[in-house]
């Protein structure tokens, strides 16, 4: 690290704390010339995660647009902010831990539709009825009668 003092390269580290939040590392270092102090601070670089959407354009993820849709999909429903924010976490963990850079707003869709239909079921119907664009009555029912016959074999289990 760069003294900010007289610009030599060469510095050891004095102390090393994690910040308060968690998310940095605060370095205390001294310059081996000048032998003065000064303070550095650690963080992980994160690459943003792009998504391609149906028209193919891209465009950075956004936790927010996520939250808002399944909040969207919960409304007067007994599902607490926390739970879904919760469910945001779960999703944007699971982007992070692929390699990929790029997902699509699909895969984006269906691991939404996942974490609601653990939380609740009527949540995920809703949500499903927008992101899958049921065209007619016909194919809500489809969706309705394969959430019902998962949850019939759960409860055999």
């Amino acid at each position: 690290m760069k003294c900010p003092f007289c610009g030599e390269i060469d510095s050891k580290v004095i102390d090393s704390r994690p910040t308060e939040d968690g998310e940095k590392i605060r370095r205390r270092r001294e310059c081996l010339r000048c032998k003065k102090r000064f303070t550095t601070y650690e963080i992980v670089e994160t690459v943003p995660i792009m998504v391609v959407k149906k028209d193919k354009s891209r465009q950075a993820f956004d936790r927010q647009k996520l939250l808002g849709g399944m909040l969207r999909a919960c409304e007067k429903r007994q599902v607490s902010y926390q739970t879904l924010e919760a469910a945001v976490d779960n999703i944007e963990q699971q982007l992070m831990n692929s390699y990929d850079r790029e997902v699509t707003s699909m895969q984006i869709g269906e691991l939404a539709m996942a974490e609601l239909k653990k939380i609740d079921d009527v949540a995920y119907v809703r949500f499903a009825s927008v992101y899958r664009q049921f065209s007619d009555i016909n194919t809500f029912m489809e969706e309705l009668k394969e959430m019902l016959g998962s949850r019939s074999k759960n409860i055999q289990k």
